[in-house]
């Protein structure tokens, strides 16, 4: 009898008020206006820790939400991802407060450069003794880039091309500049690290070109777990090639499937094999002690979202301002240079204002699971042999009463189910993943730039 595959799990989150399922922060109970605050952060990474969370994978834009409306009014009024702070200062902090909780966090390979970013991975890497991975993303806001000075978005497909540079930068820097013997730490003979063991890396690539030693010494890492969230035909590629970690949105366990098939087949295609890749969903989960519980929840927090902030959200990531049509106007879904995936399913089923509204009514567009805890475990376990995923990116709604309803309620039903883990195995974040050590793989793009090989 082979063993049932077993859950991963990531709390979805934001240094903001807002985050996916909008409106939420005007629950009584709702904590998120306290993200300002250390003890918020480490309270809930506490809180995670208990519910024996993988990691909590924190999302990040630059630049605002302005498409709806053409303005940021609805933005600033529902707190639409505005104010948003900074991600990468929240991991110290956190992982101070836990031992064995990962961080994924999102940096902008558009507005960060290499180098320098470099060093900030490499430092919490060193932190959070091995513990972080990062959300690669190429940006989509004409915001973002004006606001650091550049004249416009690139197009969709050159922005996956800057990264695929950008990428060879940091391999070049985590995995090549210092060789895993070279820091000796040899008081006696006065050498910290051998010199002819660091070497300067020199890249001259179509987007970038960098000249330097990294700055930091190895690892326990070197790389941080790679995740990736675009699905696009050019985003699938680049995640064939990078991702460890991708994060896919789907209506559906049908759609699930479709996704990861085709992402695993990428992967293949890269030289890799299709378990290399674990593949998580978004996913809003409302539980109760009771099925009737579970529905008056539900039920309270319909009351306190907004689905039109929901709407304004989903405008900046198509690039269509849903403002200027009626309810039950058609709606031309272009592929545009935003979020293609983002309106791939709104194409397909040709929804109208009226539609949107009604699928965002809990402020975010994820599928919501309601139940006692025994109907979330199955529906979520089914969501794993069906969608053939790996695990799930739990969104929130009220902070943070959904991540500890759901630690009390799902959990135990997952683990008597056999689908979900009772202990952490010790180590880095991709051995807890993968299983199979603390570096990148051999057969992984990155690979090739170790120490070794030639730069």
């Amino acid at each position: 009898m082979s063993l049932r595959k077993q859950i991963l799990l990531n709390a979805f989150s934001m240094n903001c008020v807002g985050h996916i399922n909008h409106g939420l922060w005007t629950h009584p109970r709702d904590r998120s206006h306290e993200y300002k605050r250390l003890s918020y952060w480490t309270d809930l990474a506490k809180t995670l820790e208990r519910g024996l969370f993988d990691g909590i994978f924190i999302a990040d834009i630059v630049g605002v939400y302005d498409i709806y409306q053409s303005s940021v009014d609805l933005t600033l009024r529902e707190s639409i991802q505005l104010p948003v702070n900074d991600p990468i200062l929240l991991v110290s902090a956190m992982a101070a407060a836990t031992q064995h909780l990962g961080f994924g966090i999102t940096v902008n390979t558009s507005v960060e450069a290499p180098y320098t970013f470099s060093r900030r991975m490499s430092t919490l890497d060193h932190l959070t003794d091995g513990r972080i991975g990062w959300n690669i993303v190429t940006g989509y806001l004409d915001s973002a880039v004006r606001a650091v000075g550049q004249t416009g978005m690139n197009e969709h497909d050159t922005r996956y091309d800057r990264a695929d540079d950008y990428l060879d930068v940091l391999y070049k820097l985590w995995e090549g500049s210092w060789a895993d013997d070279a820091v000796v730490l040899d008081k006696a003979r006065r050498v910290f690290a051998e010199p002819d063991r660091v070497r300067k890396i020199r890249h001259n690539g179509p987007y970038y070109q960098s000249e330097g030693y990294h700055l930091a010494e190895p690892s326990a890492q070197r790389t941080p777990v790679l995740y990736q969230a675009g699905t696009s035909g050019r985003g699938r590629r680049f995640a064939g090639r990078h991702a460890e970690c991708i994060f896919i949105s789907a209506s559906d366990k049908a759609a699930a499937k479709r996704t990861s098939r085709a992402l695993r087949e990428e992967a293949v295609a890269a030289g890799r094999r299709p378990e290399d890749i674990k593949i998580f969903v978004g996913m809003t989960v409302v539980p109760g002690r009771t099925a009737s519980e579970a529905q008056d929840k539900l039920a309270d927090y319909l009351d306190h979202a907004s689905p039109e902030a929901g709407l304004a959200h989903f405008a900046a990531g198509s690039g269509v301002d849903f403002s200027r049509f009626e309810l039950d106007d058609q709606i031309e879904y272009a592929t545009g240079n935003a979020i293609q995936s983002v309106t791939q399913l709104a194409r397909q089923k040709g929804w109208t204002k009226r539609q949107l509204l009604k699928e965002l009514a809990i402020g975010g567009r994820y599928p919501i699971v309601v139940g006692d805890g025994a109907k979330v475990a199955e529906e979520l376990i089914s969501w794993l042999d069906e969608g053939e995923i790996d695990g799930f990116n739990l969104a929130r709604t009220v902070v943070p009463e959904s991540y500890v309803d759901f630690i009390d309620i799902v959990v135990p039903e997952l683990q008597a189910r056999s689908a979900y883990k009772t202990a952490y195995n010790g180590g880095t974040l991709r051995s807890r993943l993968f299983g199979a050590g603390d570096r990148l793989p051999d057969n992984h793009y990155g690979s090739q730039f170790r120490r070794s090989q030639a730069i």
